[in-house]
């Protein structure tokens, strides 16, 4: 059974991304409408053999669409969201404009697909940094409930989209040549340094990058008592996210159980070798679907054996975004 299917935003790196994974998927579509703003309007975009040309989003785009996958930005989807849900169509919306909505189901499939029937036409796609890092965390909460968790990031140029990653590029053959490196995406020089995540920081210091992944988390394993504690950095890196998380149990917790439960997850691939220091890096997630986890060993400053650590990476482009929408608009079908 096909769907008629709109992609908002598909001009940027995550609509790109959307296009391949569709593909690859053979996401079953009858129409396809790729949207985005003013300036893209015209412009031609190759798709499984068929030209298609890129339309206007406006709030009149979406009449007969079944499905329409946003990553657009938050003030687009809160413009436009409503009025392809009231047009009938059910948003997939991967900006952070409605996450945190009561009546908004926030979605990573292989955590609490069951809440996406509860959609009164919008459903939230999580932050990138939230879905690499709980999709392995959450099989061990089910076993265990975690207590706490402590993460810190080392996110890529993707998160800040096509022009960041195009920014690290420059700057790096820049500054190789000797020059000068332009700083435009980013407040601050991505090549050869890294800083505090570029989101807007709070009157309690932490930015939102970290409130997201706190208030998300929570929300998604629907545990409202889970204490969370986050540092989220960017890092010159193109496009996975790595974290480091330290995780706190209810009862005591061995490295083995934890290979354990991870290697039957879905969504996940244990990288795990002591042997070789061998342990996931960017290059190994990037362009892959699974989450990548490794350097999975025993927080030995915790008493009764309770504390783990782990170590994570993921296409932050591909599970991060894209890929898990479009698993959200395969469950709708």
């Amino acid at each position: 059974m096909g769907c008629n299917l709109a992609i908002a935003g598909v001009t940027g790196a995550v609509g790109q991304e959307f296009l391949q994974i569709l593909e690859q998927r053979d996401f079953p579509f009858d129409s396809l409408k790729m949207l985005a703003s003013s300036r893209s309007k015209g412009k031609q975009i190759e798709f499984k053999g068929r030209t298609y040309i890129v339309e206007e989003l406006t709030e009149d785009s979406f009449d007969g669409i079944d499905i329409a996958l946003f990553s657009a930005g938050g003030g687009r989807s809160k413009q436009f969201a409503p009025a392809a849900a009231k047009a009938g169509a059910v948003v997939v919306d991967n900006s952070s404009a409605f996450r945190m909505d009561d009546d908004v189901p926030l979605v990573i499939p292989e955590i609490n697909a069951d809440a996406i029937t509860s959609h009164k036409g919008i459903i939230a796609n999580p932050n990138c940094s939230t879905i690499i890092g709980i999709v392995p965390v959450w099989p061990l909460h089910k076993a265990n409930p975690v207590r706490r968790m402590v993460i810190s990031t080392y996110q890529a140029a993707s998160g800040a989209g096509m022009s960041a990653m195009m920014e690290l590029e420059s700057q790096s053959r820049d500054i190789l040549a000797g020059k000068e490196p332009v700083c435009e995406a980013f407040p601050y020089q991505i090549a050869f340094n890294c800083f505090s995540h570029n989101s807007a920081l709070g009157p309690n210091g932490y930015n939102e990058e970290e409130m997201k992944m706190v208030k998300e988390t929570r929300k998604i394993f629907d545990c409202p008592e889970i204490a969370i504690t986050c540092t989220c950095v960017r890092i010159p890196v193109m496009r996975a996210h790595c974290e480091s998380i330290n995780l706190e149990f209810t009862n005591s917790m061995t490295p083995e159980q934890v290979r354990d439960l991870l290697s039957t997850a879905p969504g996940v691939t244990v990288m795990d070798d002591r042997e070789n220091n061998r342990f996931p890096m960017p290059i190994d997630a990037s362009g892959k679907d699974d989450i990548f986890v490794g350097r999975i060993r025993r927080d030995e400053s915790l008493p009764e054996n309770r504390g783990i650590n782990i170590w994570v990476t993921g296409d932050q482009l591909r599970k991060g975004a894209a890929l898990n929408a479009v698993q959200i608009a395969e469950k709708l079908l």
